[in-house]
């Protein structure tokens, strides 16, 4: 008899995941935007903007230079025999790659590597933390990674033993972290950031979550801080960081660090300090605090998400638990070769005495500048609107603007078998092709509904955006007002 795969047989812990980033609502997006490519004119709106995701490539963003020819090089080799090749490349991007390509097994960026990642790119990431914090950082603690994200599902993977296993997560946080918790087995021990504070993380209110968590026979063992915030954009002021360093050692909990946005800071008043930073200012070892960092080459002013690459920082771990994530890390084999590559490239960026240097300087503050510009105009426009409030972006690349609906919109959404933001979402997308993903989708306190949109779009095409949103809220705002 032929086996039978059905969704009610299914593992539960699969079916409970869930990822609103890429959602029902982007899926429809999906596929409105092939009824335009069959069916020209037949929608409202002649393209989809992508608003749901930092995937900042696919929406026109521009490598940076060095990076992308020091990655060429490595994977054709043969061009650095051509004798035209000085021409074309940069004398930086050339040595770069000749240093590299000594490091990788066969030369060959198609090869395996240590499980770990390449030994000689885990030593320019270590010397890029270290120039980083202030403090020594070690090639043994790196793992090179595809992405932030299989480095955050191998944590949840050691940390997780069953569902009395607790992970206290922001609300709202990205979804990653409940998808991870959930396919694990794990409890999400939520703990909400205060908005009329701007995002405010509380240590009063994470107490309070603690000891709740514990009352109910729930063994909290982590910690998770995105900072800068993922969805709502804020960067946690230093003292706030301090805090938080000592209640997870107070409470002998690891922290889980996602530090991906480090370089997307847009307020002048604000700077990121890494918990490692943090950590080592206060004097703690080895011995005090088990912390694992996150990056990735998916954000920042790189924005490489297609490449896959990053790293997790581990310190604090005892020699035997630190076997137990090698051998997880292991059983992937490595991460891909050209992530780790372009991660050790964005820990050791041009010099400032390389013939690169000025042209990866333009590029970068270019982006950034252009970013801080993008996320200002839509954080404008959202506060203009009626019902719509929105904290400043000071940090990442989303702004998470809170809606007030009518309630005739609220019974619409009921009726219709939707959270009240994902109708109003769902509305947008039909209405004018901008795709954003509904709060509920990220978590919020209840009784408020928001929307997380990226600032990726290109900066000549945000008047349009804001025109379509706005002229498609006051319509809806209308149909709906009490």
């Amino acid at each position: 008899m032929a086996a039978t795969v059905a969704v009610d047989n299914l593992n539960p812990k699969v079916l409970k995941c869930e990822y609103a980033v890429r959602g029902e609502i982007v899926i429809h997006a999906q596929r409105l935007q092939q009824q335009l490519q069959t069916q020209p004119g037949s929608l409202p709106f002649d393209e989809i903007l992508y608003c749901n995701i930092g995937n900042p490539q696919s929406l026109g963003q521009q490598p940076v230079t060095f990076f992308r020819e020091v990655l060429a090089l490595c994977d054709h080799p043969d061009l650095l025999k051509k004798e035209e090749i000085k021409t074309l490349f940069s004398a930086d991007s050339i040595s770069r790659a000749k240093q590299i390509l000594a490091l990788i097994p066969g030369r060959a960026t198609g090869a395996y590597s240590h499980s770990q990642g390449i030994k000689g790119l885990r030593d320019a990431i270590a010397s890029g933390i270290a120039s980083r914090d202030g403090f020594p950082a070690n090639a043994d603690d790196i793992f090179l990674t595809d992405g932030a994200s299989p480095g955050v599902h191998l944590m949840m993977q050691l940390l997780i033993r069953n569902e009395k296993d607790g992970i206290l997560v922001p609300i709202p946080q990205y979804p990653l972290y409940s998808a991870s918790i959930a396919l694990h087995g794990g409890s999400l021990v939520p703990y909400y950031l205060n908005e009329s504070t701007g995002w405010g993380l509380e240590i009063s209110d994470v107490k309070k979550q603690l000891e709740d968590a514990r009352s109910r026979g729930i063994d909290v063992r982590a910690l998770v801080v995105i900072n800068p915030g993922n969805p709502t954009g804020q960067v946690l002021a230093e003292e706030n960081q301090y805090d938080i360093v000592k209640f997870c050692k107070n409470e002998g909990l690891v922290l889980l660090a996602d530090e991906v946005y480090q370089e997307n800071i847009y307020a002048d008043n604000k700077k990121f300090h890494s918990f490692k930073k943090i950590v080592r200012s206060l004097g703690y070892g080895e011995e005090d605090l088990p912390l694992v960092s996150y990056q990735s080459v998916s954000k920042g002013y790189y924005g490489e998400c297609g490449k896959r690459g990053g790293y997790m920082e581990i310190t604090g771990f005892s020699a035997p638990v630190r076997e137990q994530i090698y051998k997880i890390a292991s059983v992937n084999l490595c991460s891909n070769i050209t992530g780790q590559i372009l991660a050790s490239l964005v820990m050791n960026p041009p010099k400032a005495s390389d013939e690169s240097y000025a042209s990866y300087k333009a590029e970068k503050d270019g982006i950034l500048a252009s970013l801080a510009r993008r996320a200002k105009a839509l954080e404008v426009a959202f506060s203009k609107l009626e019902g719509i409030t929105c904290n400043k972006a000071e940090g990442a690349m989303y702004l998470f603007p809170q809606i007030c609906l009518p309630q005739k919109a609220i019974e619409a959404a009921k009726a219709a078998n939707k959270a009240p933001d994902a109708f109003y979402a769902l509305r947008l997308l039909e209405s004018t092709g901008i795709v954003v993903v509904p709060g509920s989708g990220f978590g919020q306190v209840p009784g408020t509904w928001h929307f997380r949109c990226t600032i990726l779009p290109q900066e000549e095409k945000i008047p349009a955006i804001i025109s379509r949103f706005t002229v498609f809220h006051e319509t809806f705002m209308a149909e709906y007002r009490d």
